[in-house]
Order: C-alpha cells, then structure tokens, then sequence
C-alpha cells in the first residue's frame, strides 16, 4: 500500500538553540521511500549523520524565536503486519552480533525485574513468536492503553504499577517481557495509518526465528500500513528531537497520515514504480 505521512513541528526559542532531530523515515525490507520533502523556517545548515542502530539524524541550531520543522514522505509498506506463530526461539550463542545489544536491560526496560512476571504469562506458550504473542495479549487486556497520559517516557516497572500508559510505555514493558526471557527486543517509532488520535506512534519488535517481527498492545488487530522512523533499546535512543540549552517552548506538532491512490502517487496499480526492467528482444 501507499501512503503519504505528514509531521509538522514548531518552536518558539528564547535564544539559538542546538538540536538533533530523528524525523526522516529509512528504506527497509518492510518499506520503501519514494518521494520525501524536509523544510526548515528559517532555513538554518544542516549536518546529517547515521546513529548507531541505523536512523537518519539530523544536527543543526535552529534560531531563535519561532522555529518550524515540515516532512512529508510517499512511502510503499506493508498492508498487514506479518506473524509466524511457528516461528521459533533463537539460543543466544546463534543470535547475530548486532542483535545482542536488544537483549540488555536499558534506562526505560528494566528486564531484569520482570523474569517472574514473564514466565507467568507466556505459561505453557511455545518458545518464541507465541511466547511474544502471549506478552503482547496480556499487555492489551491488562494496561489501559491512554494517548496523552504520559508527557515524559516512563518505565516498565512504572507503567506496570500505574496500570495504564502512552503506545511508547507499553511497548517499554513488551520489551521488557521479551527480554527477561532472553528474546531480543527494540522500541520503534514511525507512524500508523488509521490511528486515532492521529499523533507519532511507537510499538515493538522482537527478533526471533531469523529476523524481527512487529508487536503493538494498542491495536487489536494484526494492522500494516505502518513507517518506520527510527529504532533504538528504548525511548532513550529515539527521540524526534534532543534540545539542548534553555528550554524550549514546543508549541504544536501536527500529524497526518494518508492513504494514496495509483494516479495521486505516480505508480501503477500493483505499487511499483512506474519504470520497469525487460529483456531485449533477439
């Protein structure tokens, strides 16, 4: 499927203030970026590095006063999100190199305390993708998934003791489930076609068989047309932007995601672009 993601950020600024941003989305296996715009009001220099788990940064003072930030992207991604309940549970000496620093416990994934309370709810689940859809069913039944309850990240252990939480607080506790049973896990951030309130979104990935697979305790249903921004071990390392200095005023952020159509995007109706490869004829 197509869509077309929107995000528009303003600031008021007191003084020149240093920023990182994380707000361009990556090609992927699951997604493919074909069109992209990114505006800066004022236009200030921007230095644009690759983090360590693979996001597009961007680094940069904004000026003072009133600052905005404009992306749009058209993007091809999946319509419905994979599963694979037969998918099987990886012994750490196989995992990837890479992948091992998702099993860690991290700032806002205290993996460590949660080996009891794991076992308990994955119960006779097989190891692997079960285990991870055992994790994600009692977070959806247990916590009150509440947009706008939460303005800062919270913990797992935090989230769990309140009982409710933003998408990024019950992903934190899904990884940190996933994690005391040695299954690695990372916090995504993107944008979810068909969420309401419409806003920035976060779920979680757990690696197992041979390659990731998306959880989300806030929908009910196996749901696609999702955009991958950035990955990281929790919001720590996923943040749209890092302020540095005085505070910043952050007055607005708006969101829209929208479904495109063969004729609005340039492509052809099975979404691919409209150029293709055939053999010479002989």
């Amino acid at each position: 499927m197509w869509i077309r993601t929107k995000c528009s950020l303003n600031f008021h600024l007191e003084e020149a203030t240093p920023l990182i941003l994380m707000l361009r989305p990556r090609n992927g296996l699951q997604q493919w970026i074909y069109r992209e715009s990114y505006h800066m009001t004022p236009t200030v220099p921007i230095i644009e590095y690759t983090d360590n788990y693979g996001n597009i940064c961007q680094r940069l003072v904004a000026s003072a006063n009133k600052f905005r930030i404009d992306t749009s992207a058209d993007v091809m991604t999946m319509d419905k999100t994979e599963k694979n309940e037969l998918t099987y549970f990886v012994e750490i000496p196989n995992l990837p190199d890479s992948i091992l620093t998702f099993l860690y416990p991290s700032r806002f994934c205290e993996s460590d305390r949660f080996g009891k309370m794991a076992r308990e709810i994955v119960a006779d689940a097989q190891p692997g993708y079960e285990q991870v859809e055992f994790i994600k069913t009692w977070i959806s039944n247990s916590i009150q998934y509440m947009p706008g309850s939460s303005e800062y990240p919270e913990s797992a252990a935090e989230v769990n003791m309140k009982g409710y939480g933003v998408c990024r607080d019950l992903a934190h506790l899904g990884i940190s489930l996933c994690r005391s049973l040695s299954i690695p896990a990372r916090l995504v951030v993107g944008y979810l076609h068909g969420l309401k309130p419409m806003d920035l979104h976060a779920w979680y990935e757990a690696y197992v068989g041979d390659r990731w697979y998306t959880f989300d305790p806030t929908q009910r249903d196996v749901r696609g047309g999702r955009v991958v921004i950035a990955y990281g071990r929790d919001a720590a390392d996923v943040a749209v932007y890092t302020q540095f200095g005085p505070p910043a005023i952050y007055t607005s952020i708006d969101v829209s995601v929208e479904l495109l159509n063969a004729e609005g995007t340039g492509h052809d109706g099975i979404g691919s672009p409209m150029f293709r490869a055939t053999a010479n004829p002989k």
